[in-house]
Parts: C-alpha cells; sequence; structure tokens
C-alpha cells in the first residue's frame, strides 16, 4: 500500500469508526470510539512515518479534550462543536498566518507541492474562507438539527464538500506550482 493511500485510511478511519459507533450504540459510544481512534490513527501514523503530522495531532487533541468533557459531563454539546473549533482555527491560522507573513500552506505542503507565493497566499486566503464558513455550517446544522442529521453531515456532507472544494481548486493550484527543471547537464 502506497504511503498516501495508507495516510488517508488512518485518516478518516476514526470519522468512519465515530459514524458506525453512532448507528450501533450513539453519540456517547461514538465520541468515546472517536477519542480511541483518533489516539490510534496517530501511533499508526508514528508506526509507518516516524513522524506526527501536526493537523492530526492538533485534531487528536481536540478529540480528546472536547470527547473527554462530552464523556464526563454527559454533554453533546462539546464533540459537536469540535467541527466548528478545528475548522475555525484552521481557518483563522491559515489567513492569520499569511497576513502575519509566515506561510502555513508552504509548511503543511512541504516539498510534495511547490507553489509560487502568490500561490501559497491564494491558497491559504481560499482554505482559510472555506474553512470558516465550514464551522459555520457546523454550527448551524447542530444548533437547528437532529443528532442523526448531524452525525450524517458531519461524516458524508463535510467530507463530500471539502473533497469538491479541493478538486475546484486545481485549476488555481495549476497556474501557480513552481516546476522543478531538470538540470541541463551537457
Amino acid at each position: 500500500m502506497n504511503p498516501q493511500t495508507r495516510r488517508m485510511i488512518v485518516d478518516f478511519a476514526p470519522l468512519v469508526l465515530f459514524f458506525a459507533a453512532y448507528k450501533f450504540g450513539g453519540l456517547y459510544i461514538a465520541t468515546a470510539t472517536v477519542i480511541v481512534a483518533a489516539i490510534a490513527a496517530l501511533g499508526i501514523g508514528w508506526w509507518f512515518d516516524r513522524k506526527i503530522s501536526p493537523v492530526p495531532l492538533f485534531t487528536a487533541v481536540v478529540v480528546a479534550v472536547l470527547g473527554g468533557l462530552t464523556l464526563y459531563l454527559q454533554n453533546a454539546t462539546f464533540i459537536k462543536m469540535k467541527p466548528t473549533i478545528v475548522y475555525s482555527l484552521l481557518g483563522f491560522g491559515l489567513i492569520g498566518g499569511e497576513l502575519a507573513g509566515k506561510s502555513l500552506v508552504k509548511h503543511i505542503l512541504g516539498t510534495a507541492v511547490r507553489l509560487s507565493d502568490a500561490g501559497c497566499r491564494g491558497m491559504a486566503m481560499r482554505f482559510g474562507g472555506f474553512f470558516l464558513l465550514m464551522a459555520v455550517i457546523n454550527e448551524l446544522i447542530w444548533r437547528n438539527f437532529s443528532d442523526d442529521t448531524w452525525v450524517n453531515y458531519h461524516t458524508f456532507g463535510a467530507i463530500s464538500l471539502t473533497i469538491v472544494f479541493a478538486i475546484s481548486q486545481a485549476p488555481f493550484l495549476a497556474k501557480h506550482v513552481i516546476e522543478d527543471r531538470p538540470h541541463d547537464d551537457t
């Protein structure tokens, strides 16, 4: 299995397990499951890559804290606010980083994709705005709809919107990718 496929499976497994546990045992069982799955995903990531990526680490910490509060206080509000908090911090982090002259996009992409400075700024602003919109959508859904609707949106809707948005950014990304040119050794 190639590393990208493994990474995607490890990243999405906690969400899939959350959904399955919710369907079989309810929101509190799902919350306990996602806490364990998020921590296990970090361990698996470390086992294969010998590093822990910052976004999964951040997400696991937020899941553990808010999930722990959900279970301890028997109040589902905390786990429902987890996506809002994660999306908000990602959105403000991306936008704030650019405004402060510290490109988080360059850090997140690493050497996988090299973008021009304008491309990094554009991606930060676009994804930052998208994540802030996702925070608002999560708030609207969990506050105004049933737990079933929120869990279904959280599991399928949010991922679908993220994939569609990411794909829609391909033309912008392609316009700003810095291609490595082979050296002329003659």
